[in-house]
């Protein structure tokens, strides 16, 4: 009888082995013949259906940043206006175009789409219109790459924003970050290149984890247009401020000491600066990057498909896939994890809140004391206040994962920018006072958007007249001409007999 027992668990051992070495061995093969390539990528290939013949399962995850209904605490992955959430932003951006509409990003397949439709480009009717450059379309397509290789670099920042509009057809994808031969990551934009040149780095000699940061970092962080650049023709030329350093104050001494102004603000008369979106800077500050941990290792975590281990091109917020972004590395239960994210959000939103308040009375109070005769030389070290104070509150919020990436150093940094306006603003009280001003200042509603807009002079509803006119008009003939041009491109299929 003991025989016969042994004998059938001898057997079914031997069945499950048999199982699981037939399981391994189809998912190897599995493996081996996953990207089999059925097409010939071509050296700027900017169509992501072309690349996804080969590498179907990136595309497919690749296609879901369609997807906008992510929402978090403060950021979500649709659309939100945010100077409907704080509408001090008009005041703040008087005078630039982000005082007209400035929403929350949505995901990489939105980015044509989204530049094309949001005001601040404006309503060019021909090419060679409106107040944009074409630099603006640096971040937005692989049809860049392709275009600065056919045309050249410099000429292609020489040209205005509407002049280029009929070749940005495809949104951010494959080509930008991908060599098409090898597939390994490649830098595509010129600007991060020579940023590290000016710092006198080789980013040749950049490892591959480093890498699955490096190609974020093309369009991920902060950035002016150099209209005085040599040998660039006049060209508004992509150039990172890096010389010097990449945190808040070197950045901000770079641009002193150029006296670079992105605009003037109409009513303080200050020359003001933008941050644009400096995540890779602050990212560089905090515990994961010390670590040695990638954008990719939490925006693009790996995930697998039958035998197949692959990068998910779903790229979003963690926050939406805490299992496989988080939890790589951390223990903690996912409602902890979270819990300590918000905790950070909300302390330094609130923080931040109360600078942009302090920031648009100051403006405000400064258009006074230029009313009331005040000179140059006494609004000099006011409008230094109110440009340094601007400067760290747009620093801290334009990268919208701050409060996550390097909590410590944006508290830090919104902190020092309060003291820094809270100087100005007794700097201003004095000389109002001075002027015969002795009573506050009157302000605004500053609840109310719209009413915010027309106190700085905008016309609304013919902004939005225009940019309807413009999507109805122009922008079909855009698409048009793209898809012709797009449908003389050749593709080469592979046998893989």
């Amino acid at each position: 009888m003991k025989n016969w027992i042994l004998f059938l668990i001898t057997a079914v051992v031997v069945f499950l082995l048999a199982m699981l070495a037939y399981s391994i061995m189809d998912r190897k093969n599995e493996a081996k013949y996953a990207y089999q390539p059925k097409v010939e990528i071509g050296n700027i290939e900017p169509r992501d259906s072309i690349w996804g013949l080969n590498y179907p399962r990136q595309y497919q995850s690749y296609i879901k940043t369609k997807d906008t209904s992510f929402r978090s605490m403060y950021n979500t992955s649709g659309h939100i206006a945010v100077l409907e959430e704080d509408p001090e932003l008009v005041i703040l951006w008087a005078g630039y175009a982000f005082s007209k509409e400035y929403n929350q990003p949505k995901g990489h397949a939105h980015a044509v789409e989204d530049i094309r439709q949001i005001l601040r480009t404006g309503a060019p009717l021909e090419p060679g219109e409106g107040p944009m450059p074409s630099t603006c379309w640096t971040c937005k397509s692989p049809d860049v790459p392709r275009l600065m290789k056919e045309i050249g670099v410099t000429e292609f920042y020489s040209k205005k924003w509407s002049d280029l509009g009929a070749e940005m057809i495809n949104p951010i994808g494959c080509a930008d970050c991908h060599n098409p031969e090898t597939m390994n990551l490649t830098i595509t934009r010129p600007a991060l290149v020579e940023a590290f040149e000016a710092m006198g780095k080789d980013i040749n000699a950049a490892s591959h984890q480093q890498m699955r940061s490096l190609v974020c970092a093309q369009c991920h962080v902060e950035y002016y247009f150099a209209k005085d650049a040599p040998d660039k023709k006049g060209a508004q030329y992509l150039t990172f401020p890096w010389k010097d350093g990449m945190d808040v104050e070197s950045v901000e001494a770079y641009y002193d000491k150029l006296d670079f102004a992105d605009w003037v603000h109409p009513i303080s008369k200050t020359r003001m600066l933008k941050a644009q979106h400096p995540d890779y800077e602050l990212f560089s500050l905090g515990v994961h990057a010390k670590r040695g941990v990638s954008c990719a290792d939490c925006h693009m975590p790996y995930k697998t498909e039958g035998g197949q281990k692959f990068t998910d091109h779903h790229i979003g917020s963690p926050l939406s896939n805490v299992e496989n972004s988080c939890f790589v590395c951390h223990r903690e239960k996912k409602e902890d994890l979270i819990t300590d994210v918000y905790d950070r959000q909300r302390t330094i939103k609130k923080g931040s809140e109360t600078l942009m308040r302090l920031i648009a009375k100051a403006h405000i109070e400064a258009g006074k004391a230029w009313e009331l005769g005040a000179t140059e030389q006494q609004m000099q070290p006011i409008q230094e206040g109110i440009r340094h104070a601007q400067w760290r509150w747009d620093y801290a919020v334009a990268s919208h994962g701050a409060a996550f990436h390097a909590p410590l150093p944006t508290s830090s940094i919104v902190t020092s920018g309060t003291s820094i306006i809270e100087e100005a603003r007794l700097q201003l009280a004095r000389l109002l006072a001075d002027l015969g001003h002795n009573k506050p200042v009157e302000m605004p509603d500053f609840n109310d958007t719209e009413a915010l807009q027309a106190y700085i002079g905008l016309d609304m509803e013919k902004e939005r007249a225009d940019k309807s006119r413009f999507l109805q008009e122009v922008i079909p003939e855009w698409l048009e001409e793209g898809k012709k041009r797009e449908a003389g491109y050749t593709i080469e299929m592979i046998s893989n007999e």
